[in-house]
């Protein structure tokens, strides 16, 4: 059996609702079945808890719905039985909530962090738009790989040297060599690349690949103008396709990040 117990929080209420009650006493006729009402104002007014008074949680309801039946103030004791019901509910809520509940010492959970897999980069079957000639530039497609399960964001690419050629074949798929256009003799190389291995060139916009399985991973990029035939290539280099030197690095982050959509077009120019 639960009994009621008020703390300083519901004391204004509670006296409103026992003002009320003790208004409705006086304004009807005087019957023992009223008795409960002195008795509950005279707790209240004693500072004494319903428990002292034995008014437990279901008594105060009960008898204010017998008194209903014979008061010609029903309505006022149906109004009042409903607001101090309310208060008795709030009042086991609150009390319920007043007991604190600490922390242990060292609480804590287990969280792991992802391992980091290198990107791969490869050459793309996709035609360019601008084509290599001796003396001038062309585009380079290629497509990038994430296996980690988090976006990785390229910024720039780090280039072997000047001397280092492109092979060339005679399909797109790379797989057929073609004869006096090697890796030798192409002269075709990384626009902008120097004397320097691992040269550092930052791509015009960051690409942003997605982490494994997203739908713009791989992603495929047109590099333009990122590649270079001298005035030197030998004949054997005409209508073949490259595949161009290895990269020596590229510079790139892994976090949260924007993915870059398709198709995807970038350049470094320096």
């Amino acid at each position: 059996m639960s009994v009621v117990v008020f703390d300083e929080d519901h004391v204004g209420l509670l006296a409103k609702l026992l003002a009320t009650l003790s208004l409705l006493r006086r304004s009807v006729v005087q019957r023992p079945r009223l008795a409960l009402a002195n008795v509950a104002l005279s707790a209240f007014r004693a500072g004494r808890s319903f428990v002292t008074a034995r008014l437990h949680r279901r008594e105060l309801p009960q008898r204010l719905a017998f008194l209903q039946r014979f008061s010609p103030q029903s309505l006022a004791l149906k109004i009042i039985s409903g607001a101090v019901g309310v208060a008795m509910v709030g009042g086991g809520a609150y009390g319920a909530t007043n007991w604190v509940v600490g922390l242990a010492s060292s609480s804590s959970g287990e969280g792991q962090s992802a391992s980091v897999t290198n990107l791969t980069i490869t050459a793309s079957a996709s035609a360019p738009s601008n084509l290599l000639y001796p003396g001038g530039n062309g585009d380079v497609v290629l497509t990038i790989t994430n296996p980690n399960a988090f976006p990785v964001t390229i910024t720039a690419v780090l280039l072997p040297t000047n001397t280092t050629y492109a092979g060339g074949f005679s399909n797109s798929g790379l797989s057929s060599a073609q004869t006096g256009c090697s890796t030798s003799t192409s002269d075709v190389i990384w626009n902008y690349s120097n004397a320097t291995s691992g040269s550092s060139h930052t791509l015009t916009t960051p690409i942003t690949v997605g982490p494994s399985g997203n739908s713009n991973n791989p992603i495929t990029v047109t590099l333009t103008n990122d590649a270079s035939m001298t005035t030197s290539a030998p004949a054997a280099c005409e209508a073949t396709y490259f595949s161009m030197p290895s990269l020596i690095g590229v510079t790139a982050t892994g976090g949260a990040a924007t993915v870059t959509g398709t198709p995807l077009t970038d350049s470094w120019t320096s």
